[in-house]
């Protein structure tokens, strides 16, 4: 049975979400200073002739798909890999961090910081309105953002955790852990279920996620495709 989880793009700007999408009822994106996503409900010749006619021309597009896709002779692939998709249905408490780490809510006034961070660890698009899609919260050392997470895509079961990073001269402090349980946690207080995508090679992080009660729910294609 397909789950809204499948084409979760597609699904969250057709709900919770939709207030994010700049594009048409066939063809939800978002601006670009938000993220580079881009969603269909199905991705057959058809439906991709839609993105020429429809999307801005000169920008790169961030897929994420159960599905291998097939794309038109029009667009190409300058990017591709499998994620593990994840879903945690019961939290579990680890003891990989100290209890007294302070864990701070950001605001537009951390932008610079988050994307600075960002544009170091590489964890997945980050925009300077990406922050938008809400919740963020980091960890600082003195006055400096050292780790962070925060939430992305909304359905209307589901709340997606990205953006999870930890400077390099501060691993193996649990802060990645830490953030990753606390924003989980707030999820779940909402009534919500997280859920997660990771690279497959990403041993240390699908390590930590498997011990938070995270499971594998499925793998999912990710894509990031332009036009010639």
């Amino acid at each position: 049975m397909a789950s809204v989880l499948d084409n979760p793009i597609w699904n969250a700007l057709c709900s919770v979400d939709s207030d994010k999408n700049i594009g048409t009822n066939d063809l939800s994106f978002l601006d670009a200073d938000v993220a580079p996503f881009i969603g269909m409900q199905h991705w057959d010749e058809e439906s991709q002739k839609k993105i020429l006619d429809n999307a801005p021309s000169k920008r790169s597009w961030f897929l994420l798909i159960a599905d291998e896709v097939n794309f038109i002779d029009e667009l190409e692939i300058t990017f591709t890999i499998p994620l593990y998709q994840f879903v945690c249905n019961k939290l579990n408490n680890v003891t990989d961090y100290k209890n007294d780490i302070t864990i701070t809510s950001l605001n537009s006034s951390h932008v610079d910081d988050m994307l600075a961070l960002t544009a170091l660890t590489k964890p997945g698009p980050f925009m300077k309105r990406t922050i938008e899609f809400g919740n963020y919260h980091g960890i600082f050392e003195g006055d400096k953002l050292v780790a962070m997470g925060g939430e992305r895509l909304h359905l209307d079961r589901f709340t997606e955790i990205s953006a999870i990073c930890t400077h390099p001269d501060f691993r193996g402090h649990g802060y990645g852990a830490a953030i990753t349980h606390h924003l989980a946690q707030s999820v779940i207080q909402k009534g919500q279920i997280p859920f997660l995508h990771a690279r497959v090679d990403n041993i240390k992080a699908i390590d930590i996620y498997e011990r938070l009660g995270f499971e594998i729910r499925s793998t999912i294609q990710f894509y990031i495709i332009r036009r010639k």
